[in-house]
């Protein structure tokens, strides 16, 4: 179970920045519950006040609502193992805003659990919670209005950024405030405009699914179902330069640098987190852009993305208490532990209205912090203990192949695909590694559909989506080539065929089921020559 004596001292280690969550819990003051429990229906009626006192603020004013989006704009990483402490840090203090504003002593976020309810919560199309109703057109209206009620302000307050704000913000590519209002905009220093990386979004195109229409598309469908979550939180390691075998992304020496190697996006940041941002946004059937909220990084402009991210964070939850039962490590070791608690987090906001310029990753690795818990009415709770989520002896074998063109092909060990004798839900997943060169499709191409074929060349089945969040980046994300883990259906035709077309009469042996890996954009209108680098598919 590869659990050495290296991982038992960081183990200790970890307990001692990070208490386990299972004493926390004990004494938890706020609960989180699902938002369409009554619980969490009375945490939205808060919401909606919190959110509306918000918007109400004046623009320079530190909880001002696009003041506190601002601060995911300025400094959130995705694509690397920050990914889910620092959104823990920022839902966290923005939750106490919330409480403070709303006043609601007891507030605690509610969480959207897409898998159970693949669909917007009805809810969330009420008054102050969706970026297209009336009270957001005052200041949404247009860019021009935007501009002339933020913007002044936001000068401001980026006149009084200290050194080390400045600094990580460069990293970033905010050497100026002009590169980062670039990108609020979509039009760069030339004058370019890119529709696609214009993080603003109008009242009116805000957010692409609505009340009569609330429903994630095929692709996120599949990204949040049971299979897919499973084959996140069956991740035996915090960090492990195998993504599938990872629960975060890809190491990186700080928040705002790109990793050493090629950038890596574990299961679940890579397909839920990923898909469900860019599905409610418009990725797809508004392509190239501009899109609404939630596709961009000021996506916290859309209410909906703190019950998305109370969920995405509900998942570290699980994993935790998951490896726990099994007493595994639910941090990293050594020196990499040491590497991700020191990282300086700047741009915080307390419920006070003061900048937290002290804090560290370290901080918000325990829901200690914010003294926080979930319910349990959440998918994820029955794999804790479960005989599934048991650890295995060695890390399994992955077949790799590079690609030609748009299409690998990979001769797999039958084996590997069959999983007999269990619901396809509950079955160890088979998952895919796949490599793709963003800069050779365009920087406009956002998605890409998985097809699985055979040698005859069939390949019509579709086994997922992938999809980059946001637009590249200067300090990495969304880079040039990207490893993506996806689980693969068991359902999809072409695995079931090939797991029987690896048989032969006992005593024969089986001969390798060849399995034809295909990628091409979601929306099946441009040609990306050359996207796919290679694929490694296997069992986790």
């Amino acid at each position: 179970m590869r659990f050495t004596r290296r991982a038992f001292v960081g183990t200790a280690l970890a307990a001692s920045i990070a208490p386990p969550i299972g004493r926390a819990r004990a004494a938890a003051r706020y609960k989180r519950c699902l938002v369409t429990t009554p619980e969490g229906q009375k945490a939205l009626a808060s919401y909606a006040k919190g959110v509306q006192a918000m918007l109400k603020l004046p623009a320079d004013h530190p909880h001002n609502w696009f003041r506190n989006a601002f601060v995911h704009l300025m400094d959130c990483p995705h694509g690397n193992w920050w990914f889910y402490v620092w959104h823990r840090g920022y839902i966290g203090y923005f939750e106490q805003t919330i409480r403070k504003l709303s006043g609601d002593p007891d507030f605690a976020l509610p969480y959207w659990d897409w898998t159970q309810e693949p669909k917007i919560p009805d809810g969330m199309f009420g008054p102050g919670l969706t970026p297209t109703d009336a009270a957001f057109e005052p200041y949404t209206k247009t860019l021009d209005i935007f501009t002339a009620y933020f913007k002044p302000g936001f000068e401001r307050y980026w006149g009084g950024l200290t050194p080390a704000q400045q600094q990580q913000l460069a990293a970033r590519g905010y050497k100026t405030l002009g590169n980062a209002w670039s990108d609020v905009t979509g039009i760069d220093g030339k004058g370019k405009y890119d529709p696609g990386n214009e993080a603003f979004a109008a009242t009116s195109r805000a957010r692409y699914l609505s009340r009569d229409k609330p429903g994630l598309d095929a692709g996120a469908t599949t990204a949040v179902s049971k299979y897919t979550v499973l084959a996140g939180l069956l991740a035996p390691h915090f960090n492990d330069p195998t993504v599938s075998l990872s629960f975060t992304s890809s190491k990186s020496p700080s928040h705002t640098a790109p990793p050493a190697e090629k950038p890596a996006f574990s299961v679940l940041e890579g397909q839920p987190h990923n898909l469900v941002h860019n599905c409610i946004g418009g990725v797809g059937p508004f392509d190239p852009g501009p899109y609404g909220n939630m596709t961009n990084f000021l996506s916290p402009v859309d209410p909906i993305f703190f019950l998305h991210h109370a969920n995405m964070d509900r998942l570290w939850d699980v994993w935790v208490r998951k490896q726990q039962s099994f007493k595994q490590p639910y941090l990293p070791e050594g020196k990499d532990l040491d590497l991700l608690s020191k990282e300086p987090f700047l741009f915080f906001v307390d419920a006070d209205e003061k900048a937290v310029l002290d804090g560290k990753a370290g901080d918000y690795l325990s829901t200690d912090r914010f003294n926080y818990e979930y319910d349990r009415a959440g998918y994820g709770e029955e794999l804790i203990g479960s005989t599934i989520a048991a650890p295995v002896p060695a890390a399994p074998t992955l077949t790799t192949a590079r690609a030609t063109g748009n299409a690998a092909s990979l001769s797999l060990p039958a084996a590997a695909l069959r999983r007999p004798g269990a619901a396809a839900e509950t079955a160890r997943p088979i998952v895919a590694l796949i490599t793709l060169d963003r800069a050779a499709a365009g920087s406009d191409v956002r998605q890409f559909r998985v097809l699985l074929g055979d040698a005859a060349g069939s390949d019509a089945n579709p086994a997922g989506t992938i999809g980059f969040f946001g637009p590249a980046m200067a300090h990495g994300h969304g880079g040039h080539e990207t490893t993506f883990a996806i689980a693969l259906p068991p359902t999809n035709p072409v695995l079931a065929d090939r797991a029987k077309a690896g048989t032969r009469p006992a005593g024969a042996g089986e001969r390798p089921a060849d399995v034809v890996v295909r990628v091409v954009p979601a929306d099946g209108g441009r040609n990306a020559p050359n996207v796919l680098k290679s694929v490694a598919i296997g069992p986790l």
